[in-house]
């Protein structure tokens, strides 16, 4: 993260000209041009400078996105796809002006098959809404990020969550897609197969590109059947590391765990006076198990087992749902309990993902480099899959620590990469981590550099995120 790594955008301000008068003419009331409105439709989450786009269209259907994206491309304006704006790169900001076509009416559930544990839903659907809507089929959509983001948005940002350690992430959760290209032709990636060797994945290049190659207007998602009992609690651990190991023992043991999160101690300080959670105040991790009442109680018990040989315990947990549910809204609202312990300060999430046998080396080195350069900065973490995120608290108004934070980020993208992992973990690149995809990928840059070029030749889709275009 480094606001070097925002790139510039040429505006074309003639282009942006017609196109504000043909929206206008074609979608009235569903085309705005206020300045709160524009500005609500660009990045505010960190520091990164709010861009904000020319208009913010409301399309209601496929045929619509292409109406927009054609008038685009015909004028070489940038059009930006927009959920809820919860992404955290800056995805979403306008660095050459443009369209925000936001995806909130195309909000339908189109078709939910049960028999096949699969349905297909607009982009503007939330996960809530999704799961809401499922609450009586004996089915849910696992995939939880913890912001109520829209499932479109978190397909283009290859989102995961805490669940990812039993269901995957978006990327092993969409089976098809449909997306405008970029010349405002609609392409559907395939069918409700479960698996298919036709050609090229496209569905797997557009999951995870951001808005940069297509903007996604359907999605058929996989769908799991909730277990018949749940069971889940808090651990405390003497040290982080120790939790870490304990991380690491779990899953190399093959139990079946749903959720495994890790907390440090200032974490967990926070989470305490924010949620008023009666734990210890020092690193924890919260656990849940999905399954038979059988398995379930079996897995707690093995994992307390675990838990004890690393120093820790004791583990309290509980089959209750509404017990469960106020650990987990605690969990999700780590982020706002976070911003408690420096008020008035701005926060810079960030995330890396590495080998789980690397997971308490770097936690442990990550919390070494904090406390040298006197940082504010809680840890928590999907620790199942070896994926964990740092708030640093800083004044966003001060340079110096601007400058410390950035060099902190640095360090620890680069650790996670040296480690065989990666900068970003389920945050994506966006304009944040553009810096860093090389070190990470190498000539692999290139080749999405002649996708991008290939597919969007005018560079109108989400400019100047993931990598700065050449012509």
């Amino acid at each position: 993260m480094a606001l070097s790594d925002v790139v510039p955008v040429e505006r074309n301000e003639a282009g942006i000209a017609t196109v504000l008068g043909i929206l206008k003419q074609r979608f009235g009331d569903r085309f705005q041009t206020g300045q709160s409105i524009r500005a609500q439709h660009a990045h505010t989450t960190t520091y990164i400078p709010t861009q904000a786009p020319d208009g913010v269209v409301f399309p209601e259907s496929t045929a619509e996105v292409q109406e927009v994206v054609r008038a685009c491309a015909a004028h070489r304006v940038p059009v930006i796809a927009f959920g809820v704006g919860s992404s955290l790169e800056g995805h979403v900001n306008a660095p050459g002006g443009g369209i925000s076509l936001d995806t909130s009416r195309m909000n339908r559930i189109v078709a939910v098959n049960a028999e096949d544990l699969d349905c297909t839903v607009e982009p503007g659907v939330t996960r809530e809404d999704l799961n809401h809507h499922l609450r009586d089929t004996g089915l849910f959509f696992p995939i939880d990020p913890g912001a109520n983001a829209t499932l479109g948005g978190m397909a283009a940002t290859r989102a995961s969550g805490t669940n990812a350690v039993r269901y995957g992430t978006m990327r092993e959760n969409v089976l098809s897609l449909t997306a405008v290209m970029a010349d405002g032709e609609a392409v559907t990636t395939g069918g409700r197969a479960r698996k298919s060797s036709a050609g090229y994945d496209l569905a797997r290049l557009l999951v995870g590109s951001e808005g940069t190659l297509g903007i996604i207007t359907a999605l058929t998602l996989k769908l799991q059947g909730i277990p018949q009992a749940i069971s889940g609690g808090v651990c405390p651990f003497p040290t982080l590391e120790a939790a870490s190991r304990a991380v690491i023992a779990t899953i190399q043991m093959g139990i079946p765990v749903a959720r495994i999160e890790l907390v440090n101690a200032l974490q967990m300080r926070a989470m305490k006076n924010y949620s008023r959670l009666d734990y210890p105040e020092s690193p924890c991790l919260f656990v849940e198990f999905h399954g038979s009442d059988a398995g379930v109680a079996e897995q707690a018990e093995t994992f307390g087992a675990i838990a004890e040989e690393e120093g820790g315990g004791p583990f309290l947990w509980t089959a209750v749902a509404e017990e469960r549910n106020r650990l987990w809204k605690a969990r999700h609202d780590a982020y706002w309990a976070s911003l408690t312990l420096r008020p008035g300060a701005k926060g810079l999430s960030t995330d890396v993902c590495v080998p789980i046998s690397r997971l308490a080396e770097c936690v442990a080195e990550t919390e070494a480099d904090i406390a040298e350069m006197g940082l504010i900065a809680p840890i928590v973490g999907h620790a199942g899959d070896g994926n964990f995120h740092t708030l640093a608290l800083m004044d966003a108004d001060d340079p110096k620590e601007i400058a410390l934070v950035e060099a902190f980020v640095g360090r620890l993208n680069r650790r996670a990469i040296a480690m065989g992992g990666t900068c970003t973990g389920e945050h994506g690149i966006g304009q944040g981590k553009a810096g860093f995809l090389r070190e990470e990928m190498g000539h692999g840059v290139d080749v999405m550099r002649a996708i991008k070029q290939a597919l969007d030749p005018l560079n109108i889709l989400n400019p100047g995120k993931i990598l700065p275009f050449e012509a």
